[in-house]
């Protein structure tokens, strides 16, 4: 068992709010700059920022990080000195997307070159499946020396999961499509194919355990989806309902049936659906009730999270 970690860096939102739900949030000494559950720890220093103009309309982003990918350019930036100021046992950041946080290497570089930091536990995260989450939790707990506590947070997260599973088992399963970016159209995948499966619905387009993809608009028209859930990577729920209504404009919109039954969902997907932490099983829950809202209760968040797109 290694030892209590006493200083925690994390670089991306869902490590934060893993750390925190471990009962380590005391512990936290920085976090990045998307990071914003819990509340009480918004007061650490910020120890990153983005290169991309996220005021920006879904094209124009697309574009910025097409731009600075092809061009071989981080994203993000990395306030280095302030991280080796802090001395942090642990830093936990993440190996699965170079568009969603901190790129692994440039925080692997900074560790290898920095003689204060050379002695921290660098803890990356990767998941792409429901699985995937709960060993992440696993990983963040055993770095930081609370490996029962570990286990005990995923049997609490696992024991959710499993009531859905089986309250869902027996009915009927809608078509359902999730798009996880909407100017340019990309279909949402890792864990959303599974958790649409688990809250009793069909997934299309997208496949579990895959990356998330742009997709050809004529193949979303054609989809003959019955449910659809909006949930635009770093967006909360007002910025979706703005975005949302490119979609509106596009050739066979209203023919979809989700859209002629107003089966048409916005969610806050920064807080929950593409945020990998905890917090998914809230996602579960919500997606649940969107899907059989006959069967689910409307779930309880600290601000508003979902709703129909009108």
């Amino acid at each position: 068992m290694s030892k209590r970690a006493q200083r925690i860096v994390t670089l991306l939102a869902s490590g934060t709010e893993i750390v925190c739900k471990l009962g380590l949030g005391d512990q936290l000494v920085g976090i990045s700059h998307e990071c914003d559950y819990p509340t009480n720890i918004l007061d650490r220093p910020r120890l990153t920022k983005t290169r991309v103009t996220i005021e920006a309309s879904s094209r124009t982003i697309d574009d910025e990080v097409k731009a600075f990918s092809g061009g071989g350019q981080s994203l993000y930036e990395i306030d280095e000195s302030t991280i080796a100021s802090l001395r942090p046992d642990v830093i936990v950041t993440q190996s699965q997307c170079e568009v969603c946080a901190v790129n692994y290497a440039d925080v692997a570089r900074l560790c290898q070159s920095n003689d204060t930091l050379a002695d921290t536990t660098l803890v990356p995260l990767n998941p792409t499946t429901l699985e995937g989450i709960y060993d992440d939790i696993t990983r963040v707990a055993s770095a930081c020396g609370i490996e029962a506590d570990g286990s005990a947070c995923i049997d609490e997260l696992k024991g959710r999961v499993d009531g859905i599973r089986e309250k869902a088992r027996r009915l009927e399963k809608p078509r359902v499509l999730c798009l996880e970016w909407l100017d340019p159209v990309m279909v949402a995948a890792n864990w959303l194919p599974e958790l649409v499966e688990l809250a009793g619905g069909e997934s299309v387009l997208g496949h579990a355990g895959e990356r998330s993809r742009y997709a050809e608009w004529e193949s979303v028209a054609a989809s003959g989806a019955e449910v659809i859930v909006l949930m635009p990577c770093g967006f909360d729920l007002q910025r979706t309902v703005a975005e949302a209504q490119v979609l509106k404009t596009l050739p066979g919109w209203d023919e979809l049936p989700a859209v002629r039954n107003g089966q048409v969902f916005v969610v806050d997907a920064n807080a929950f659906f593409t945020r990998p932490g905890p917090r998914i099983v809230d996602s579960l829950e919500i997606l649940a009730h969107l899907i059989h809202p006959e069967m689910f209760h409307p779930v309880a968040t600290d601000r508003p999270a979902y709703g129909q797109l009108v």
